[in-house]
């Protein structure tokens, strides 16, 4: 699992190519090596079981609650995320990177 601070900042999308790599001392380097193709849409913000979510055209992405509390986000508002480009990847993604709030 890629620390959430890293995934957010980074914006990280499902089907990104990461490479890790463990130090002597056994600490966890991430690096983003393969990224998809992105597109950015706009959705709102909505909130249930305990996780966030945007949605986008009927379709629900997950969003990381590090994001939610970076950006402040209060359920309802507008948010620009980051999806694949591609639309069969981005039917099957369960997960969007934020943007920005819009």
């Amino acid at each position: 699992p890629v620390p959430a601070n890293y995934a957010s900042k980074s914006k990280l999308v499902e089907g990104d190519i990461m490479k890790l790599t463990i130090s002597p001392e056994g600490k966890f380097l991430y690096k983003q090596i393969g990224p998809v193709e992105r597109r950015t849409v706009i959705g709102n913000l909505t909130h249930h079981d305990d996780k966030y979510f945007v949605e986008v055209s009927g379709k629900e992405y997950q969003i990381l609650y590090a994001s939610v509390t970076y950006f402040h986000l209060r359920e309802g508002a507008q948010v620009s995320v980051v999806i694949p480009a591609d639309p069969e990847r981005a039917k099957e993604a369960n997960w969007a990177a934020v943007e920005a709030a819009l």
